[in-house]
């Protein structure tokens, strides 16, 4: 055998004994229980905890549960089969430090001083581990911060119990996930607490694309030929597009058809590994006698691109960028096993939403709302439009019929029906037949804009 062949079937076998484990522990968890639970009686408190569970650059589209049949997730997939997955979840800016500025703070990033990645939250604005930790709450972080260093334990408000091992998420995730197993294993105090499970993958496809931005000349790995996902049906799309997204240098690389393939195959790898991380913290959590009173919530910072408009990463407002995973879970109070399409949520609504559970009043001036009603089927109003902002002047509005882009001082506008182009391959800008559904879009956001409290310059610089 050769050595190219010893290398492919040891990849073969790890993949296989991967799913393998991978699919046990989502069959346990299926039935409501983990392997090695010791059925420890639940300890009872008048405010349920929170485990907070963050992935880096996850696209909506990527549990095994909510439909995606390129990859398992049986972390992921418990937490949507017993609770609510919101499928119209979106950033509130597609890069990594401006989007946890203002899901942990629910304000936008222009209003946070976070326009740019390593950037601190303004000081007069509380974060949520700040905001419950004066109300009683312990709060604890593991993994990455980025607001401004990646790895620090100097995090305002909360406990640091694991700073990550690295910026690798393949090295660093075991670690935070193990800091975490052990907090909920060996916790003494009877306070209810908020835990932050912040993890890197699958981030790390960065570095993937990086290393194989020259592909070789054939697939090195032929026994994957079959298991490429195909292209995304929006590959191709329309040119017309403002001059920081069509810069897009992904387009000069000359990737063939199947490394785009390849790629997007990889980064469901990546995902995979999260979620195996994911169902530890779960499985601790579970052993605690705590997953009853423990609203479990996850989502990621921005999403990815997946060869979708030919685009790989983020940082630009297309829906594989902005749109990602929102999931809630806690048994008995809330739903079970709903995809929420109805309703148009920001990463902004996450600090409302664990307040209302938490009994206690949202921070002055957040911009979300509780989730809560959805999250238990009550009827309540949505938001008319969510909002995104990214780098310095793109701004994005979102209605329930369309989609509105522009980047300040640049004249191509983009505007797309989301019910009959979900895939934004078509930009209606310009066209006489959708000119008022433009005016009425630019008009939300100059709306929208005047009620921001933007941070002083020297906070955005």
């Amino acid at each position: 055998m050769t050595q190219r062949l010893k290398r492919e079937s040891t990849h073969a076998a790890t993949r296989r004994q991967f799913l393998k484990t991978g699919a046990v522990a989502g069959a346990a968890l299926f039935a409501g229980r983990l392997p090695g639970a010791r059925g420890r009686t639940m300890r009872t408190s008048k405010r349920p905890n929170f485990l907070f569970i963050i992935t880096d650059q996850q696209a909506i589209d990527t549990i095994s549960a909510n439909g995606c049949r390129y990859l398992r997730t049986p972390g992921m997939d418990h937490l949507a089969r017993t609770g609510v997955s919101f499928q119209e979840s979106h950033s509130p800016n597609p890069l990594c430090s401006p989007a946890r500025s203002s899901f942990l703070t629910s304000r936008m990033t222009s209003e946070t001083g976070v326009v740019v990645n390593n950037r601190a939250i303004r000081s007069d604005i509380p974060n949520i581990g700040q905001w419950l930790g004066e109300r009683g709450y312990e709060s604890i972080y593991a993994g990455k911060w980025h607001v401004p260093q990646s790895f620090t334990r100097d995090i305002p408000g909360f406990n640091v119990i694991c700073t990550g091992l690295s910026g690798l998420g393949n090295l660093g995730d075991s670690a935070v996930s193990r800091a975490c197993e052990g907090y909920l294993r060996n916790r003494r105090g009877k306070e209810p607490f908020l835990l932050v499970a912040s993890f890197l993958q699958p981030h790390d496809i960065c570095q993937w694309v990086t290393m194989h931005r020259n592909p070789p000349d054939e697939l090195r790995y032929p026994v994957l030929t079959d298991e490429l996902p195909p292209l995304p049906a929006n590959f191709e799309f329309d040119p017309r597009e403002p001059k920081p997204v069509a810069r897009r240098p992904s387009r000069t690389w000359g990737w063939p058809e199947w490394h785009w393939r390849y790629y997007v195959w990889s980064y469901y790898r990546h995902v995979e590994m999260v979620d195996a991380e994911i169902g530890r913290v779960l499985q601790a959590l579970e052993d605690a006698g705590e997953r009853e009173n423990t609203v479990v919530l996850l989502t990621s910072d921005h999403g990815e691109g997946m060869g979708r408009h030919q685009m790989v990463t983020k940082n630009y407002l297309y829906e594989e960028a902005l749109k990602v995973p929102l999931l809630f879970s806690c048994p008995g109070q809330i739903a079970e096993d709903v995809k929420d399409a109805a309703h148009l949520v920001s990463g902004v609504d996450i600090v409302p939403t664990i307040c209302d559970y938490a009994g206690v009043e949202t921070p002055p001036r957040a911009l979300g709302r509780s989730l809560r009603p959805w999250l238990e089927q009550r009827p309540a109003d949505g938001h008319e439009f969510v909002a995104a902002e990214v780098t310095r002047t793109g701004r994005m509005i979102r209605t329930q019929d369309y989609k509105y882009i522009m980047y300040q001082g640049d004249p191509v506008e983009q505007l797309f029906d989301m019910r009959a182009d979900p895939g934004e391959t078509k930009n209606l800008a310009g066209e006489s037949a959708h000119a008022a559904a433009l005016e009425e879009h630019r008009k939300l956001l100059r709306d929208w804009e005047s009620r921001l409290d933007v941070a002083p310059e020297g906070a955005r610089s």
